[in-house]
């Protein structure tokens, strides 16, 4: 199996990620502690959560048994995708070929983030929303394994069981500093792998931390009620309580910036020197706003905000 720490030499990483006090005045009496995570400073392309999944895969994937690492990567995204992203930046450092297959043909007009993984060497299938939704299909991942032999196979956003060790790894490091000790963890939730790793995490080991996702996506709509839940949950041990997902702070839905969340994203960078974007951080940091201001969290208590990086979202 390939060794994380050389993993991390190789890729440049800073871990573990920096937490910082965030002094905001949203709060009249001042009876609340918030702070950061800041993931997105792991690294300035693989940053935040997309690291952390990735690690799981690239470390402990049993299609990995023979070899250090793979020759050939075949993963999912939209447009938009963080994932695919720092998925394509990493395999171009590794000298890995990657397989994008993208939903929606943007071909004559690509994003930012598809550009940039073709100019480092992936070769991108755009392919229709029927088929995409085929990603999860077992005879479908069947043939993509026999049109790309010994490829390593990762799921949209990198979520799976693969991915739950890299994120429980946050966990660890919030628990060998003793003065970060928090009430609530708050991460945004879209495809459920960080959320499901907090929360197993948790679980193990016997943290009293209430853990609460921020939906980014019309998930509960578009897809029925509890999708997100069921994501998580199926990621992570049976046994495990199920976690808090909050669906009003979407926005509109997924890679959605209306006028007022990119306001809100203008005056926190300003103001914080954090840059958040609105697909992500923007909208965790916005629902952060909210809830305090609506009261939600209880007098004294310890928040914890996980910077999750995707600040590809910014070029939106």
């Amino acid at each position: 199996m390939q060794d994380i720490d050389n993993l991390v030499n190789r890729l440049s990483l800073r871990l573990p990620s920096p937490i910082q006090q965030l002094p905001v005045d949203w709060c009249p009496e001042g009876n609340l502690s918030v702070y950061v995570k800041r993931d997105d400073l792991i690294h300035p392309i693989i940053s935040g959560n997309k690291w952390r999944k990735l690690q799981g895969h690239l470390t402990r994937s049993p299609q990995l048994s023979k070899q250090a690492l793979p020759r050939q990567i075949v993963s999912f995204g939209g447009g938009y995708s963080n994932h695919l992203h720092s998925l394509g930046y990493c395999c171009q450092q590794l000298n890995i070929k990657l397989h994008a297959i993208v939903r929606g043909n943007y071909q004559l007009n690509p994003t930012p983030m598809l550009q940039d993984i073709e100019n480092w060497g992936a070769n991108i299938h755009y392919v229709t929303k029927m088929e995409y939704q085929q990603r999860h299909d077992n005879v479908y991942l069947e043939q993509l394994s026999q049109t790309y032999p010994e490829a390593l196979i990762i799921p949209e956003g990198g979520s799976d069981e693969q991915a739950l060790e890299g994120v429980a790894n946050i966990i660890a490091e919030l628990s060998s500093e003793p003065n970060y000790q928090f009430d609530y963890i708050l991460c945004p939730v879209a495809s459920g792998g960080t959320l499901a790793g907090l929360n197993q995490a948790i679980y193990d080991t016997k943290l009293s931390t209430k853990l609460i996702g921020i939906a980014v996506l019309k998930g509960a709509v578009l897809e029925g009620e509890d999708y997100l839940e069921e994501l998580v949950e199926k990621l992570q041990s049976p046994n495990v309580p199920k976690a808090t997902i909050l669906h009003d702070y979407h926005c509109g839905g997924y890679a959605k910036a209306p006028d007022y969340l990119k306001d809100f994203c203008s005056q926190f960078n300003a103001q914080y020197g954090i840059p958040v974007e609105p697909v992500y951080s923007g909208k965790l940091f916005y629902a952060l706003k909210q809830l305090i201001e609506s009261g939600y969290f209880p007098a004294q208590s310890r928040i914890l905000i996980l910077h999750t990086g995707g600040l590809q979202g910014a070029r939106v």
